[in-house]
């Protein structure tokens, strides 16, 4: 499976989040970056979770420094994300509205949310039409 396709499950993108934060880190230092208010996992479910990752080709072990691998995310959350958007779309037999309205109706949207897909929308129209 290439790193460009890996499907990452939520405790994966959890501890994706914090090598995205980091960029180059150690376990320990991905660990301790996760916030104990996300309900952090145990050190060893973290340590699982990251050669499970690198399996999957979302982080590299880059370089040891004394016992410890320093581990480096090979996708972005940009393209972790847009492939998450895309199934999503697919399910929704490519409907976008279902997903906005969701957001909008169950308050998950914030008023720099708002104001950032307003300019999305703008930009888009610049463009050449969807058909």
């Amino acid at each position: 499976m290439s790193s460009k396709d890996a499907k990452l499950s939520k405790l994966e993108l959890q501890i994706m989040r914090a090598f995205w934060k980091l960029g180059a880190a150690t376990l320990r230092q991905a660990y301790e970056a996760i916030p104990a208010s996300e309900k952090r996992p145990e050190y060893t479910t973290t340590q699982t979770i990251v050669t499970r990752l690198e399996a999957k080709g979302a982080i590299l072990r880059s370089k040891k420094i004394g016992n410890a691998w320093v581990y480096e995310p090979q996708v972005t959350r940009q393209s972790v994300v847009g492939k998450l958007v895309d199934d999503l779309f697919g399910l929704l037999d490519g409907a976008a509205s279902p997903i906005v309205s969701h957001l909008a109706e169950s308050g998950k949207l914030s008023e720099d949310d708002i104001r950032e897909i307003e300019r999305i929308i703008d930009e888009s129209k610049k463009k050449e039409p969807r058909k």
